[in-house]
Order: C-alpha cells, then sequence, then structure tokens
C-alpha cells in the first residue's frame, strides 16, 4: 500500500516554495517570494490530486 507518488513530489514542492518564499523575505526580493507563493500552490494542488487518487484506489 504506497502513497502516490503526486502527493510525494507536491509535499516537496510545497516545501520547496516555502524555502524559496523564505528566501525572497530575507532578501527583500517580491518576485522570489511569488515564485515561492507559486510553487506552494502548484505543491499543493499536486498533493491534492494525489489524495483523491489515493481515496479513489481505496488508499
Amino acid at each position: 500500500m504506497s502513497v502516490d507518488k503526486d502527493r510525494t513530489e507536491g509535499s516537496a514542492k510545497n516545501m520547496a516554495g516555502k524555502a524559496k518564499e523564505a528566501a525572497g523575505k530575507l532578501t527583500g526580493d517580491q518576485k522570489t517570494q511569488a515564485e515561492g507563493r507559486s510553487q506552494q500552490a502548484e505543491g499543493k494542488a499536486q498533493n491534492t490530486a494525489g489524495s483523491i487518487k489515493d481515496t479513489l484506489r481505496g488508499k
């Protein structure tokens, strides 16, 4: 019983986005902050898609 790879990849993108947003805040770079927030949203969406797939498979 394995977790869908979208959940794993989505979580990784979300964490990377949080780090990127934090780096942008530290340096005052609004573009990097925005990229980090965008990456987080993408990761959350991918994680949700993986959760739905797991639910449909009965995991």
